[in-house]
Parts: structure tokens; C-alpha cells; sequence
């Protein structure tokens, strides 16, 4: 009888040792749920980034599945007010803030926005996939769409017979980006050197729009992001001063040595010694992952060195690269 007695003591002991241990294993997922970060990023901003940010923010969801970002495409210029309102929590822009928009987020916030390098894009001038012309000095492209010809053309070239072309002839048909887009303003500063572009542009709210417009006709030229170039546009080669022709390719893109490359950005609000919020984290997290990179380049992008993610994960708090 004491044998049976004992059994059964060391029988409860074991039902209630399991019922503990199941009441931790509960609470530890309890506390794994607790800390999955969840809520709604709104982001605001560039045109350019629209497919980029979509494609990541369906990553995200994969990844985690309580955190959704709502997009709002509405170009580059419209990314510095909101943030500095407090209306986005995002804002990917095409271009650097200025100083007038990085003043006014210091000016509202105390601190200034944080920049985050997540991609490398250039423009590209686009003509017909048919036409003659292979390349332009950047004298020639700001005398083409500019009225100020700062980058010291002597005259302004408004005809294709201007460049020595049998054909087309006729009127130059320009085509670029809209005042609110990054692409506008880098295209002025790079190949304008900063100068005034001519009133009978074709300003228009996309790349997407520029690459139609100029595959429609031979007569047309025009500037578009590289994730936009169809196979109905040809992109030209620049030529440097030393004479050397630059194509928008992946390496030169990389480099900085193609003229108008640029870097992709995303502004945050972060106020100075905080960490980054959960959702924000993880954004940025998958951003500048092997998986966030790949899709960089699988759509048209020029993806980030290694040592420049290495460099932003270590900024950001980060932690090494994750697969």
C-alpha cells in the first residue's frame, strides 16, 4: 500500500510539473505575440519609389503579418511637409531634402529627419529605340532643355539638324517630370547646372509617362528613372570633359560615376538617442536585406554595395545582415 500511495504522489507531481510547464510555454508565446511588432506605416512621397515600397510592404506583411503600409504617391516634394506635420511616418524621396525642407523640420521638431540610402537609380535621356543619335556631351543636353544654357553651351539647340542628323528633322520634342517630382529637380541641378528648363517642356506626373510619350514619336527626347525604360526607348551615353561616354549601366550607376546617378531615400521622423518603433524596424530591417536588395535590382534598380548596408544596419541599430 505504500508502494501505490508513493506512486500516485509522484504521479501528481508530474501532472502538475507538465501543467506548469505548458502554463510557461503559454506565457512565452504570450510575450513572442506581445512583442511582434504591429500597426499601419503610412508613407508618403516619390513617384520613382512607388513600385519599390509596394513590393516591400507585401514583404513585410509576409514577414509580419501585423504590420500593413499604406502608399501615397504624390512625388518627392510632398514627403518633407508631411513628415515635419506628423501626417507620415515615412517618406521616400528621390533626391536629398533641401536645405528650405530640411529647416523646416528642425524649425517644427527640434532635431533634423533621418536619411536612410535604400537604393541606387539614375535618370536616363531617352530617345526613340529608331533614332540615330548614340550620345550627347551634358553641354548639349542642358542646351536642349534649358533657356539659361549654364553648362556653357554657346547656343541653344531647339532642331535635330543641330546635331548633324540626316534624320529626324524638324522640331526637338521635350519631355520630362512635373515641379513636385525628385527627378525634376535632380535633372535641373545635374544636367540644367541649376539652370531654367524651357516653357514648352512636356511636364508630365511619371517616368512611366515620359518612356510612352517618347517611344511614340522620333522627334521626342526625354529623361526617365532607369526602372521605367522600355524597349521602346534607346538611353544615350553622356560624355564626360575628358571625353569618356557613360552609360547608365550597374557598375558606373554604383560608382557615382555616371553624371546623373543618385540615391533613393527614406526620411524618417527619429528624435535623437530613440530607437527605432517596432514597425519602422522591421521596414527598414527587410529593406536593407539580401531580400529587400533583390528586389532592388529585379526591378530596375542598382542594388547597394555591401559595405553601405553593413554601414546604414550599424547606424540604424540594426544588427548584421539577416538572408
Amino acid at each position: 500500500m505504500r508502494m501505490i500511495r508513493l506512486r500516485r504522489r509522484h504521479g501528481g507531481w508530474a501532472l502538475i510539473g507538465a501543467l506548469a510547464l505548458a502554463w510557461l510555454l503559454s506565457l512565452q508565446a504570450v510575450g513572442a505575440r506581445a512583442e511582434e511588432p504591429v500597426g499601419t506605416l503610412g508613407a508618403l512621397g516619390s513617384d520613382t519609389l512607388a513600385g519599390l515600397m509596394l513590393r516591400w510592404g507585401e514583404q513585410l506583411s509576409d514577414r509580419h503579418p501585423g504590420i500593413r503600409l499604406q502608399l501615397q504617391v504624390s512625388g518627392s516634394a510632398s514627403a518633407p511637409p508631411a513628415l515635419t506635420a506628423g501626417t507620415t511616418r515615412l517618406g521616400p524621396m528621390s533626391r536629398p531634402m533641401t536645405e528650405a525642407e530640411r529647416g523646416a523640420f528642425v524649425a517644427r521638431r527640434g532635431y533634423p529627419p533621418l536619411a536612410v540610402e535604400v537604393a541606387r537609380d539614375a535618370l536616363a535621356v531617352v530617345v526613340h529605340r529608331h533614332h540615330p543619335l548614340e550620345a550627347l556631351t551634358l553641354a548639349q543636353v542642358d542646351a536642349i532643355f534649358s533657356r539659361t544654357r549654364r553648362c556653357g553651351a554657346e547656343a541653344a539647340i531647339t532642331r535635330w539638324e543641330q546635331l548633324g542628323l540626316e534624320a529626324p528633322v524638324g522640331r526637338i520634342a521635350l519631355h520630362g517630370r512635373n515641379l513636385a517630382s525628385g527627378s525634376y529637380g535632380l535633372f535641373r541641378q545635374r544636367a540644367l547646372c541649376v539652370g531654367e528648363y524651357r516653357p514648352r517642356l512636356n511636364e508630365h506626373p511619371g517616368s512611366a509617362a515620359v518612356v510612352a510619350a517618347v517611344t511614340e514619336s522620333r522627334e521626342a527626347i526625354g529623361y526617365a528613372g532607369l526602372n521605367h525604360l522600355t524597349p521602346g526607348v534607346k538611353p544615350l551615353a553622356l560624355v564626360d570633359e575628358q571625353g569618356r561616354r557613360q552609360l547608365p549601366e550597374v557598375a558606373p550607376v554604383r560608382r557615382g560615376d555616371y553624371p546623373l546617378a543618385r540615391s533613393l531615400y527614406l526620411y524618417l521622423n527619429l528624435p535623437p538617442g530613440e530607437t527605432l518603433p517596432g514597425p519602422e524596424r522591421a521596414f527598414l530591417d527587410l529593406v536593407l536585406s539580401a531580400q529587400g536588395q533583390a528586389t532592388v535590382a529585379e526591378l530596375g534598380f542598382v542594388a547597394l554595395s555591401e559595405e553601405m548596408i553593413a554601414d546604414q544596419r550599424r547606424r540604424l541599430g540594426l544588427g548584421a545582415m539577416a538572408p
